[in-house]
């Protein structure tokens, strides 16, 4: 296993959407295994293959959830759906400020949908379904956004979208060939 760069807003792989896993092999699952790694080392809850340079549809999240015990607390999406409740008006408030290991060290106010329904498939190809809410539905809806080339930046209304043009701006973001290592560059996403 290994701790793989993660790549940064501006990275063409991040604002394309990921084609479908085609391959249940060990290919996949060494990949998996090293998101995995990633992930942890970042720290982070969840990490999509576009986000370390792979353009294929596969996240992976790390959060135990004590209002959905049946959930692992650490998972895989392979080709995933994901259906959300209709969001609820207004403005998103302080308990929903949000974060991206690929715009490392900021984090900005998101509306999210409260519940997700998230249909994938798993690494031997088996097909799962599991419903969450709360900031487990937050982190399906953030990761699955990936897999369409979008970043939560992407989402952001007024102001808090000036703050992300800024921050990429003051931090050289938004051009390719940009990244950090977990565990070795001194960020946190």
């Amino acid at each position: 296993m290994a701790i793989l760069p993660i790549v940064i807003s501006g990275e063409p792989v991040l604002h394309r959407r990921a084609e479908p896993v085609t391959e249940f092999d060990a290919a996949l699952r060494a990949l998996v295994d090293d998101m995995f790694e990633t992930c942890e080392a970042a720290p982070g809850v969840g990490l999509a293959a576009p986000q370390v340079g792979v353009g294929k549809r596969i996240f992976v999240w790390m959060y135990e959830d004590e209002a959905h015990p049946e959930v692992p607390a650490r998972g895989v999406a392979v080709n995933p759906t994901l259906w959300i409740a209709p969001l609820e008006p207004g403005l998103p408030g302080d308990e929903e400020i949000e974060g991206c290991l690929s715009f490392p060290g900021e984090r900005f106010a998101l509306r999210r949908s409260p519940r997700a329904l998230l249909r994938a498939q798993d690494l031997d190809g088996e097909h799962f379904e599991i419903e969450v809410d709360g900031w487990f539905a937050r982190i399906m809806q953030h990761e699955y956004d990936h897999l369409d080339g979008l970043l939560y930046v992407d989402r952001l209304v007024h102001p808090e979208n000036r703050g992300a043009q800024k921050a990429e701006r003051r931090n050289g973001w938004g051009s390719p060939g940009l990244s950090w290592t977990p565990g070795v560059d001194d960020l946190e996403g």
